[in-house]
């Protein structure tokens, strides 16, 4: 079986800084997968560049068996960390938005959770709450019928609740034999839904287990591993 996601001696640099260093990783399809990792690990630069965005200097990163690239981007839904939906866009052009652009999109499935979390389509950005764009930001990528799912950060600076109804979302509305990939520092909130973690640090691989062999070898929580290789 051919992985969704492989990277073979993946090297990046910022000037002097090593951001990915020799990175060895495969991703295999059906699985919900948490990148793991301090601020400034490399788990940005490296979902960047399984999005096509950033190049790198030496190695390999191929998409189910492809080079990052305008084949593999009807493929993968990325959400990045930061806000990229206009303020003056409604709910509902922001689903013309993703209609226009990706035929994977599955209109009446994001409408139906904007319906469930009572935003009107002619609601715009600019006056929903923080915690209501990230919601539908999420509904957005994760109403596309991709192979990968590449999310950055999706519970960062949110309240708990709204934590737990991106996590349900991220659950109910992936297809079985996709992998989603979630960068993100948060671990105890997170855990619960993932299969797999890969822990990143200083650009290095220093772990990739799944998570029912970390409670079952170590007796602990992913976040008390966490904890216990980066002396948080």
């Amino acid at each position: 079986m051919t992985p969704i996601l492989e990277c073979r001696d993946l090297c990046k640099r910022y000037g002097s800084v090593q951001a990915l260093d020799h990175v060895n990783l495969s991703l295999a399809p059906g699985r919900i997968v948490g990148l793991l990792g301090p601020n400034g690990s490399g788990k940005t630069t490296l979902i960047k560049m399984a999005n096509g965005l950033l190049p790198w200097e030496r190695g390999d990163l191929l998409i189910d068996g492809m080079v990052p690239g305008a084949a593999t981007k009807s493929i993968v839904s990325y959400l990045p960390e930061r806000t990229y939906l206009s303020d003056w866009m409604t709910a509902g052009q922001t689903l013309d938005f993703f209609q226009d652009f990706y035929p994977d999109f599955r209109r009446e499935r994001a409408e139906e959770m904007l319906l469930r979390l009572n935003v009107p389509l002619n609601l715009k950005i600019r006056q929903m709450s923080k915690g209501t764009r990230e919601k539908v930001q999420l509904i957005l990528v994760m109403s596309r019928r991709a192979k990968l799912y590449l999310l950055d950060e999706p519970i960062g600076g949110v309240d708990p609740a709204t934590r737990d109804y991106i996590l349900s979302t991220i659950i109910s509305n992936y297809d079985p034999g996709a992998t989603v990939l979630i960068s993100t520092h948060l671990i105890a909130d997170v855990e619960q839904v993932l299969d797999d973690v890969v822990f990143i640090s200083q650009g290095q691989i220093v772990l990739q287990k799944s998570v029912d062999e970390i409670r079952e070898e170590q007796g602990k929580s992913v976040d008390q591993l966490f904890r216990e290789v980066f002396r948080c």
